[in-house]
């Protein structure tokens, strides 16, 4: 069986763990609305080189910051593409900038397996830039499962989709692909060829469809024979698409990004009812909810509940001196420190404004003090960037485990106790003296 996660054989698989964006051009007003839609669209930072020297010195130092390149494709000291080569040796996908296109220069960037190519004639054609780097951010934590009994075009299919950085699993039919299924239940896209040994395509769409609905599974069908009558077949059977062999990359590569796109839509719609929009986090509803399940099983068993407020110290001067932009952008960092801070079996939300609010499971005191210092440290010694500044903020947090007569009288009594931190000088936790 061929239940394995595969990559380049030239990429090192910490190279693709940073998560900034290397762009390498030389005009520098491209460069800086390339920096700012990266952040805004993709919420990831760049850095800046403007010639090839100026990329090898940035590559390096700690190559493995980057997770892709954008790159210019004539700079003043390379006009043949040498800035992809210095990008791929490095294990980077590249996204190529041109100011001119035509068939010549098509072959050569899918010569050069780069990501895709686009041209500098508009602010659209930014924002696709832009766009396509907050996919590939995104795409290495998809599962693409590849089933195909053609062991030569199997590796094909892998290879374009390991450009993308997707995680790819490979099967050689359609048992195997069940198989697979069942032991790894977090594949977001099966691509399948129709004719194949032991389960044929149209069987094995017919299987996963009794598992996994439209809307958390996708599956395209693949298949020589580009008939209507059998994409028909395939679709009426619980395939997404369809696409007929041998293919443009182009159209595989907007197939494939479009029924990922689907799946990741609909799971943003089930989120949006218990999300808040700007940080991700659980939103206030949906924390008292679950806040409350949590709490009545602390009552009843008598375990160890903690509940903590916080909010960022002087947050108003960020967005009167900074602009609301900033401000956003200090929360979506605090939130993501805190995020990062707190176990799975935790209950963490935003409360409201730049207040957080979070319930701690299976606690003492000793280890409630070390969990509050360590998130007071990490977002003190944090550096926000916005613009050409880099921000810096505190948070105050206040907390009790006195399990009192109701959730929300646990949350008011870590709200007094966030108020005493404040009275206190901020930038500092009180615990509840209750509990001391």
């Amino acid at each position: 069986m061929n239940a394995t996660t595969s990559t380049p054989a030239t990429q090192d698989p910490e190279s693709v763990a940073g998560d900034r964006v290397l762009l390498i051009d030389d005009s520098q007003a491209i460069s800086r609305l390339l920096r700012a839609r990266c952040q805004d669209l993709a919420g990831v930072e760049s850095e800046i080189a403007g010639s090839l020297a100026e990329a090898r010195a940035l590559l390096a130092a700690e190559p493995t910051r980057f997770f892709v390149a954008v790159v210019d494709l004539n700079l003043p000291d390379s006009c043949e593409g040498e800035a992809i080569d210095l990008a791929h040796a490095h294990g980077l996908p590249v996204i190529v900038l041109t100011a001119h296109y035509d068939e010549a220069i098509r072959e050569r960037m899918l010569a050069k397996e780069v990501v895709d190519y686009l041209l500098k004639s508009s602010l659209h054609e930014i924002d696709h830039v832009a766009t396509l780097v907050r996919r590939i951010h995104r795409n290495r934590s998809v599962k693409v499962l590849v089933v195909d009994d053609s062991r030569s075009f199997r590796a094909y299919l892998v290879k374009l989709l390991e450009l993308h950085r997707l995680q790819v699993l490979q099967a050689e039919n359609g048992r195997e692909a069940l198989e697979i299924m069942k032991t790894d239940p977090g594949v977001d896209l099966v691509i399948t060829d129709y004719n194949m040994p032991e389960m044929d395509g149209l069987a094995l769409i017919g299987a996963l469809r009794q598992r996994h609905p439209r809307s958390e599974l996708a599956i395209i069908g693949l298949s020589e024979q580009g008939s209507q009558a059998l994409s028909a077949r395939l679709l009426k059977n619980g395939a997404n698409d369809f696409i007929t062999k041998p293919f443009l990359v182009e159209e595989f590569y907007c197939r494939v990004i479009q029924n990922i796109e689907q799946i990741e839509l609909v799971r943003a719609i089930r989120d949006s009812s218990v999300r808040d929009y700007l940080t991700k986090l659980y939103n206030r509803r949906y924390f008292f909810e679950t806040g409350e399940t949590l709490y009545a099983a602390a009552r009843r068993r008598q375990l160890a509940l903690a509940a903590v407020m916080l909010d960022i110290d002087h947050f108003k001067r960020v967005n009167d001196t900074h602009g609301h932009l900033a401000g956003d952008r200090v929360i979506k960092q605090v939130a993501s420190i805190l995020a990062d801070g707190v176990r799975q079996a935790d209950l963490l939300g935003r409360y409201g404004g730049e207040e957080f609010c979070i319930l701690l499971t299976g606690i003492d005191q000793t280890h409630l003090a070390m969990i509050l210092e360590r998130l007071r440290s990490a977002i003190e010694a944090t550096r926000i960037e916005h613009d050409d500044l880099a921000l810096s903020v505190t948070i105050s947090l206040g907390a009790t485990l006195e399990l009192t007569d109701s959730l929300q009288a646990m949350i008011d009594r870590a709200d007094a106790c966030l108020y005493r931190a404040k009275q206190g000088g901020r930038n500092r936790f009180v615990i509840d003296e209750a509990a001391e």
